[in-house]
């Protein structure tokens, strides 16, 4: 019998998705408490956590703190705090890419329809074409020097994002971003976000089989412009 091992980057995205997925859908369905989780939320995009501390409870990280069921062992205090950061920055990144949009804008990416950060960036583009000022905002996330710092440019990149209605998979960003924290992670990262820039290839057709150029578009909806 063979024992999976659960990894912590692997604990990390699972969770993420596990608290956008409800939040996402009670948003999309205009239900109040999920509207106005998400306002809280996005006030936090691009802040330190610590700085925040009206978003302390809104997501319930305790799963991160018990041991994985499929083992492993827990995480220590310092994989801990990295992994609560990741979370954190994930989630209100995410409330702040989902504000008035009308469709979901975290997606599971697949081989198929990549939403790693890089294929994301990269949909901003003109296909066949590199827009050398979005490429450099890609540039400076993966050279932020701090987690404050990537967080901030990570929003700038998100607002930009949100302004194209191209969604992105928060699950996958949520473990880089645990990654990121590591010792020797930054580099490794940085390699990801690249190498799905430059691999992402405009398909003909989207998942629904309509032409790309209708991709991801949503209703006039403004429930939370403020």
């Amino acid at each position: 019998m063979t024992t999976h091992t659960t990894t912590p980057v692997q604990r990390v995205s699972a969770l993420t998705g596990r608290l956008i997925v409800p939040l996402q859908r009670g948003y999309l369905n205009d239900e109040s408490p999920a509207v106005a989780a998400l306002a809280r939320l996005r006030r936090g995009a691009g802040k330190d956590v610590s700085q925040m501390p009206d978003l302390w409870g809104l997501a319930d990280t305790g799963p991160l703190h018990d041991r994985p069921a499929e083992g492993g062992r827990p995480l220590s205090e310092s994989g801990l705090l990295r992994a609560e950061n990741a979370v954190y920055a994930a989630l209100t990144l995410w409330a702040l890419h989902q504000q008035s949009r009308g469709t979901a804008m975290h997606r599971p990416g697949s081989d198929t329809a990549p939403r790693a950060l890089g294929a994301a960036v990269r949909r901003l583009m003109p296909p066949g074409e590199i827009a050398e000022p979005i490429r450099k905002r890609l540039v400076r996330a993966g050279t932020a020097p701090g987690l404050t710092a990537l967080n901030q440019r990570l929003r700038e990149l998100v607002l930009l994002l949100r302004g194209s209605d191209i969604p992105l998979d928060y699950a996958l960003l949520a473990g880089q971003l645990y990654s990121w924290q590591e010792p020797s992670g930054r580099e490794a990262v940085r390699r990801m976000w690249g190498r799905s820039f430059h691999s992402y290839r405009a398909p003909d057709q989207n998942e629904a089989g309509t032409p790309a150029a209708a991709d991801d578009t949503t209703d006039s909806t403004d429930k939370d412009a403020s």
